[in-house]
């Protein structure tokens, strides 16, 4: 922290002049690094799981891929046999 603290100081003090130049491209840098490192303090995507369990309609879309590849590997099976 000690380091930090220094470097900032050093920073503000003897190069304010570069730095205010730069300050626009520093702000949109750390954007994406906010989210990378801040994504988490929402919890982050394990709630999916249960909301594809619990969403409309999953159980019509998972009968309906069951029905589909169903119909599929004996489509597959009746090419294979002639």
């Amino acid at each position: 922290m000690g380091l930090i603290a220094s470097v900032t100081y050093f920073l503000l003090m003897e190069h304010r002049q570069h730095l205010f130049l730069y300050l626009p491209f520093i702000i949109i840098l750390l954007c994406p690094l906010m989210h990378i490192f801040m994504h988490g303090g929402h919890g982050g995507h394990d709630d999916h799981a249960e909301h594809d369990e619990q969403g409309e309609g999953s159980g019509n879309e998972s009968e309906a891929y069951k029905r589909g590849l169903e119909e599929g590997r004996k489509q597959t099976h009746k090419h294979n046999s002639h």
